[in-house]
């Protein structure tokens, strides 16, 4: 699915909002195996010391092997975003889109790598969360694009920039004017807004239980 959805991609015209989920949908299906896979080799690793261990290097080998797809892989979607994605994007919401799923996917780069990458991924997935928040004042308090954006540039405070606080400054603003706005909705994007929201109640709450801490998801 996913290479179909590349093909699709490559045609350079602006995407619907249907071929855009697809586009999404089908990069997380391939990476979400992949990610698991990666987990629970790190897992198997860490047990399985000391490094002279043969079952110990096989487990390495084979969790370097899925980490160099991991990269691969998104840095392919994001070489695809800027070269085709972005440069169509008419609307405000492509923008936000784009530039967060840009984000995103030079986040999960920041998991898989070290030194001199790690540092340069680091700083391109901010930049590129920070040029999405530069729309968002043109949408609404309510709507899921606005609040996916906020809930995994969160996830990045918290994880790779290691600030809780402003993580759940940020959190917490959107939700409550979210909040504010959820009476105005028609049922269906009520349903989806307040599906978010859930999200984000639910890192509020983990992120403030404790100091330090544990990986999140996010959508």
């Amino acid at each position: 699915m996913f290479n179909a959805m590349k093909s699709v991609v490559k045609m350079d015209k602006e995407l619907s909002p249907k071929e855009r989920n697809l586009f999404s949908i089908s990069i997380k299906t391939v990476l979400f195996s992949l990610r698991n896979a990666w987990g629970v080799l790190t897992n198997l690793e860490f047990k399985n010391k000391p490094e002279s261990n043969s079952k110990s290097l096989q487990i390495r080998e084979y969790r370097e092997k899925i980490e160099k797809e991991l990269l691969s892989i998104c840095d392919d979607v994001v070489t695809i975003i800027e070269n085709h994605l972005l440069k169509h994007a008419a609307s405000i919401e492509s923008k936000i889109f784009y530039l967060k799923m840009k984000g995103d996917h030079l986040r999960y780069m920041v998991e898989f790598s070290t030194g001199e990458l790690r540092k340069e991924v680091t700083n391109k997935a901010l930049a590129s969360y920070k040029t999405a928040f530069e729309y968002f004042k043109y949408v609404s308090p309510t709507n899921p694009i606005r609040l996916v954006l906020v809930l995994n540039y969160s996830v990045f405070l918290y994880e790779v920039s290691n600030n809780l606080t402003e993580a759940v400054l940020l959190a917490t603003q959107a939700f409550n004017e979210a909040m504010e706005g959820l009476d105005g909705l028609s049922e269906e994007s009520y349903k989806d807004t307040t599906l978010i929201l859930q999200s984000l109640r639910d890192y509020i709450t983990l992120w403030t239980s404790y100091e330090g801490g544990e990986n999140t998801e996010e959508e």
